[in-house]
């Protein structure tokens, strides 16, 4: 039986959160980081980075909770809010809505300071030998692109650009090229399970997102046994309105824990057949 685990975005929140999840499944006796295949999208890079290269989810969390304190500032809320309206106009095709939040994502310019802050993230900074695929979008086309071991980018540059959240933070150039967040095609990219025999999607932002883009992903994995994991009322408290906030890695991660034995019967039920 081969078996994915999806884990979407959702800034300082989704990580932690999502961490608490996977973490407190394991002290459940349902270990999904015996996944054959791991995606991660945005945030959910972050954490698919962490379980393939064996680090300890809480105590990644905890140094991140003691060392990152930085807050996004001089944000334009008129490109972002811009680049939503785009995304969500459905009189564009996908990957031209992509192409024009891709140009307001390049206004946003490079200090260098993003690409070692996601470094920090990652306590291993090399691919590893097991199966991980990292989503992101070219800022220039609005291509999608999948990230793997040997697409050529380093896992630093693949998880940061796959955490790049247009008119927040800069597009990372890689290959000449730059890129931004792989939830500006889907919060999730949970149709790269297709072919699995049992998927696990954690989703970290479905109360905020529309669902008409997941519905057509979940479609794509018709004979795939799902589990689907959304924050419970007590975490969506937690996160408030900025997921982005440095604030939240401890208590969106005991959010994630507490829920952990209330999804474990139904995770377990696809994860062990």
């Amino acid at each position: 039986m081969t078996r994915t685990l999806v884990l979407g975005g959702g800034g300082v929140a989704g990580i932690a959160w999502e961490a608490g999840i996977v973490t407190g499944l394991r002290r459940e006796g349902v270990d999904l980081g015996e996944a054959d295949l791991l995606v991660g999208t945005s945030a959910g890079s972050v954490v698919a980075a962490l379980i393939a290269t064996g680090a300890d989810l809480e105590s990644a969390v905890a140094s991140q909770a003691k060392t990152e304190t930085a807050t996004v500032s001089a944000v334009d809320m008129e490109a972002v809010m811009a680049s939503f309206g785009i995304l969500n106009d459905p009189s564009l095709e996908p990957r031209e809505a992509r192409r024009r939040v891709g140009e307001l994502a390049l206004g946003v310019k490079d200090t260098g300071v993003r690409i070692g802050t996601i470094g920090d993230r990652l306590p291993v900074k090399e691919w590893p030998e097991r199966r991980l695929l990292i989503t992101a979008v070219d800022a220039g086309s609005g291509e999608f692109v999948v990230w793997d071991r040997d697409s050529g980018a380093s896992l630093v540059s693949a998880v940061a650009s796959s955490c790049a959240v247009p008119c927040v933070f800069p597009p990372v150039e890689i290959g000449g090229r730059h890129y931004m967040d792989g939830g500006v095609r889907s919060t999730t990219n949970a149709d790269l399970a297709a072919g699995a025999c049992a998927a696990v999607v954690l989703e970290p932002l479905a109360h905020l997102t529309p669902r008409r883009r997941f519905e057509t992903e979940i479609a794509a994995l018709d004979g795939t046994a799902l589990a689907h994991v959304v924050p419970d009322e007590a975490a969506v408290a937690v996160f408030g309105v900025d997921v982005l906030d440095p604030e939240l890695w401890r208590p969106a991660f005991a959010a994630g824990l507490a829920q952990a034995s209330a999804v474990t019967e139904s995770v377990a039920g696809v994860w062990k057949g």
